[in-house]
């Protein structure tokens, strides 16, 4: 269960496969050599057989895409070249940051750095080459940094572009028509069956609405089932990605809501200039009103007497008033679908649920967004983005002045 764990990791500069399979095959023609005779020389420094099968076994472990010798060798080259750049800068990589690295690199995995090297010990990778492999990542970065870090710095002009080019996706609304069947209990195969059939039947804005008019129990089946532009982010989650898969006159599948099944329409879609939430918190009331023949009078009254949410702890005369703020995933998707089209201090009384009629006000809508980059955060992706370009062109640099040959 551990080497699947392993499976998940992400190594520097590898994309690596979520699933682990038969892991680690003979390397036969490294076998059959002098495991510690030289295998290629860098620089004068050996890269020997059994160093080349260890990260043979360890990508393959990591499950590195394409051929595992070479994509090891080169690797083992460049860890060769790294550590040569270092020691001419005078930089060593101390204990408790090879410690840190490698407890960064485990916890990849779920694992301790103590867990990890055990781990991969059961199928033939040794601790030094874990060690290694983490040590030549670590003395790059320090080298890179010392050489490039001042130049690197990106300047206060450059953070302010970085800064006007930061790319928000844009909120949408939709303009959509609905229908909602009611579904008594245990008819709600029925009243299912019955949407399906509607779905397949309708192919015109003008079909929808009649038949809104004649089988909607919304009040919006008066006016051919037709809702206001609503900003996408308001509607339940369950009906926003919905939305998106239809072309304006399509149909959607039936939706199932409580007590409901609900299909709808897109009749128009289109982006605003306000960049998209990442989701909406709602804070409304609830009361639950007698479904009998004063009900719509009773919530009339209400609506009259009140502007906001606080109004109608005084308007309620004592009736209990269910208030909740939530994230609009939180909320029912008959409650969320009302909450939709209200504004704050707007009322519906729409809902029925057995003997109860279900007064709504809409007290507040919150965008959730999330946070803006620091101009200090934006600084240090810019010179991350830098230091990496610099770091691959001095790297190619040492590549191509090294004496690299066969022993």
């Amino acid at each position: 269960m551990t080497l699947k764990r392993l499976a998940t990791l992400t190594a520097i500069g590898l994309v690596l496969s979520p699933v682990l399979g038969p892991v680690l095959g003979p390397v036969a023609a490294i076998a059959q050599e002098n495991l510690f005779a030289p295998r290629l020389i860098v620089n004068d420094r050996a890269i020997t057989n059994y160093e080349l099968q260890q990260r043979i076994q360890f990508l393959k472990l990591l499950r590195a895409p394409g051929d595992a010798e070479e994509a090891a060798m080169d690797a083992l080259i460049e860890d060769r070249l790294r550590l040569q750049a270092a020691e001419a800068e005078g930089i060593e990589v101390t204990e408790e940051q090879l410690v840190a690295g490698l407890t960064e690199f485990a916890s990849r995995a779920n694992l301790s750095a103590q867990e990890f090297t055990k781990a991969i010990g059961e199928v033939g990778v040794a601790p030094e080459t874990f060690r290694d492999f983490v040590e030549a990542g670590i003395v790059w970065r320090e080298v890179v940094r010392k050489r490039y870090a001042g130049s690197a710095r990106p300047t206060p002009a450059e953070i302010d572009r970085a800064i006007a080019n930061m790319n928000r996706t844009a909120a949408v609304r939709v303009l959509l028509s609905e229908i909602i069947i009611p579904a008594e209990p245990g008819r709600e195969a029925e009243a299912l069956a019955f949407a399906r059939q509607l779905q397949s039947q309708i192919s015109s804005e003008g079909g929808f609405a009649a038949a809104a008019r004649e089988y909607s129990a919304s009040p919006s089946g008066q006016r051919g089932g037709g809702i206001d532009w609503l900003p996408l982010a308001n509607l339940p989650p369950a009906l926003g990605p919905l939305v998106l898969t239809l072309s304006p006159g399509q149909v959607s599948d039936p939706l199932p809501l409580p007590n409901a099944v609900a299909i709808f329409q897109l009749r128009a879609i289109e982006e605003t200039s306000e960049p998209a939430p990442n989701g909406v918190e709602v804070d409304y009331a609830s009361i639950a009103l007698p479904n009998d023949a004063d009900a719509l009078q009773t919530a009339a009254r209400l609506t009259a007497e009140t502007d906001s949410c606080d109004d109608l702890y005084t308007a309620a005369k004592g009736v209990p008033i269910q208030r909740e703020t939530r994230a609009m995933g939180q909320v029912p998707q008959d409650v969320g679908l009302e909450l939709a089209r209200l504004d704050p201090g707007e009322t519906s009384a729409t809902l029925v649920s057995g003997a109860a009629r279900r007064f709504l006000m809409l007290c507040s809508r919150t965008p959730v967004m999330d946070p803006p980059p620091s101009r200090n955060d934006i600084g240090q992706q810019l010179l991350n983005q830098k230091l990496a370009g610099l770091a691959d062109g001095y790297l190619a640099d040492l590549r191509a002045n090294a004496i690299i040959r066969q022993p």
